[in-house]
């Protein structure tokens, strides 16, 4: 009997995270061969400088079923469009590790908790609302990884766990990123299209940052008290006893020494710098991989560690988040199937038809259903942008719906998801960076993405009553 529960549980065991990624890589093959190819023709926006479709555009094209024997070398042609996440992650992971091993993380973080006392829990809610910051204003997502490694030191310093860590980053930058008050990738792009002024309407957006952080706070704060009143509750509580069996845990030492106030100096000259590139220079993975190599490196130096040492680190730094770096790329296969099969504009286009044959008072809140639903095919915010904002706006314009409505329903369906879809690279990355899989992260967040999007559909509609 015992036996047979067993092979029951076995059965129904979730697959490797490869294994699903390949799974839903075929599916997309699949579906190469059951829609009907087609593509919009694409024209240069006066406004935004960007390529979108051309609305009323749609025609069928040749079919391109993807074969079989085929995906293969798609999953390689996806690593290889990922080579710069790819990279990032592993240069981030390498560099991170190097400054860590330093000792300084551990003083720093040893002085806060002690400062904080009872209030610890205050951490939460003030990360989340300063990455939340960087998200809403100059759409920075990726760009914290780095930052991922501290705050899950210092989430497992206040005895809380690592999903409670990248949650705080991730959640954070998202938060801002999908409210959207000034980030440029969506809602700066989107009201271009539109022909809306830049930035127009922020109130509503500025009220909406205020209600996501604070569902996520009273979430994320939830979830860690849980975990420090019993750390086997932790959604990864094997992954925090390897840590220790590994020695990682960070040692709460006060006592700073002048090399480590040097490491901390390098690393905030590091954050601020990274700031100014992405805001001022438009600076990508190219110039932040090479800013946290620099950053690493130095620290290494300062800290009085020979070129071995640093070497040495760094290479165990970056074996760390192998797993996670090349599940980016093969999460990346699956819109490059759909691209290869010619699908990706017919399914914008079937997806819209949808909308024109819905009754105009639940309009609006298909407009934004339909955007969460080609998040994940289309998961770059720009990107999508171009695509659906001349098809969406038109649609919008013909029914009563205000261009700024159409433009939240846009930028908060491109948004929720990104915490959930395995298309999404950032949320890959940090999964990557942290070691937690992919099928835990989900476990934790689904209910998450699930009271954001109700948020969203509430803020939608709201904003349709109110001729946003």
């Amino acid at each position: 009997m015992n036996t047979e529960k067993k092979s029951v549980k076995t059965f129904f065991k979730v697959p490797h995270v490869f294994a699903l990624m390949f799974i839903i890589v075929l599916v997309a093959a699949v579906l190469t061969y059951i829609i009907p190819a087609g593509e919009f023709d694409r024209v240069e926006d006066p406004l935004s400088g960007r390529m979108v479709v051309q609305e009323g555009s749609f025609h069928d094209v040749q079919k391109a079923p993807v074969s079989i024997l085929e995906i293969p070398s798609l999953i390689i042609k996806g690593l290889n469009e990922s080579s710069g996440i790819i990279l990032f992650i592993f240069v981030v992971g390498g560099s991170f590790r190097i400054i860590t091993s330093t000792g300084a993380f551990d003083a720093i973080i040893g002085s806060i908790t002690t400062k904080l006392g009872k209030r610890e829990i205050l951490i939460i809610p003030l990360l989340l609302t300063l990455f939340s910051i960087f998200g809403a204003t100059v759409g920075m997502s990726i760009e914290a990884l780095g930052l991922v490694p501290l705050v899950v030191a210092l989430a497992r310093s206040l005895k809380y766990d690592a999903l409670t860590g990248m949650a705080i980053v991730l959640v954070g930058v998202f938060c801002g990123f999908i409210a959207g008050l000034m980030n440029p990738f969506t809602v700066g792009v989107a009201q271009q299209i539109a022909g809306l002024p830049i930035y127009s309407g922020m109130w509503l957006r500025a009220v909406l940052l205020v209600v996501l952080l604070v569902v996520a706070s009273i979430y994320i704060i939830r979830y860690a008290k849980l975990v420090k009143l019993d750390p086997a509750k932790s959604l990864v509580f094997e992954l925090e006893q390897n840590a220790k069996g590994e020695g990682s845990d960070f040692v709460q030492s006060s006592k700073f020494h002048i090399k480590h106030f040097l490491v901390i100096l390098i690393f905030i000259s590091g954050i601020g710098t990274l700031i100014w590139g992405v805001s001022t220079r438009g600076w990508y993975i190219e110039q932040m991989a090479a800013l946290f190599l620099a950053m690493g490196i130095l620290s290494g130096l300062f800290a009085r560690f020979g070129s071995t040492r640093i070497a040495e680190e760094f290479v165990e730094g970056a074996k760390a988040v192998t797993l996670g770096a090349l599940i980016v790329g093969i999460a990346r296969a699956i819109p490059v199937v759909l691209e290869e099969g010619n699908i990706i504009d017919s399914l914008v286009y079937g997806l819209s038809n949808i909308i024109m044959f819905m009754p105009d008072s639940i309009k609006v809140i298909s407009i934004y259903i339909v955007q969460n639903v080609i998040n994940f095919f289309i998961n770059s915010g720009s990107g999508q942008a171009a695509v659906t904002m001349p098809i969406m706006i038109p649609l919008g314009d013909l029914v009563g719906i205000t261009r700024q409505t159409t433009v939240l329903s846009f930028h908060l369906g491109d948004g929720f998801t990104n915490l959930i879809f395995p298309t999404g690279s950032t949320m890959m990355a940090y999964l990557a960076t942290t070691g937690i899989s992919y099928e835990k992260w989900v476990k934790f967040i689904w209910p998450l993405v699930l009271i954001f999007i109700i948020i969203g559909g509430v803020f939608v509609v709201f904003a349709h009553m109110i001729h946003y």
